[in-house]
């Protein structure tokens, strides 16, 4: 544990470049911003609890089971009701 922590904080305290620094801040923010679009699209393309989702949830219930198809009704309320 000791050989970590040491290893730990000599990487620490090495210096680094502004060239090293920039780099690795143009990397994450451009991984900052594709995330971002990636994020958009996904919450583009519709709402939480969509028809397939309720869809998918009442084919596993039972076709008497009432709790299954409400509690189903209730996840997707807007779509199922």
């Amino acid at each position: 544990m000791n050989d970590k922590f040491d290893e730990l904080t000599k990487a620490m305290a090495q210096s680094v470049t502004r060239r090293g620094v920039l780099k690795k801040f143009g990397v994450g923010l451009a991984g900052i911003a594709l995330a971002s679009f990636g994020l958009m699209n996904k919450a583009a393309a519709g709402p939480i609890g969509g028809k397939g989702e309720c869809a998918r949830c009442l084919a596993r219930c039972a076709p008497n089971d009432d709790a299954c198809i409400q509690k189903c009704a209730t996840k997707c309320c807007v779509i199922c009701n």
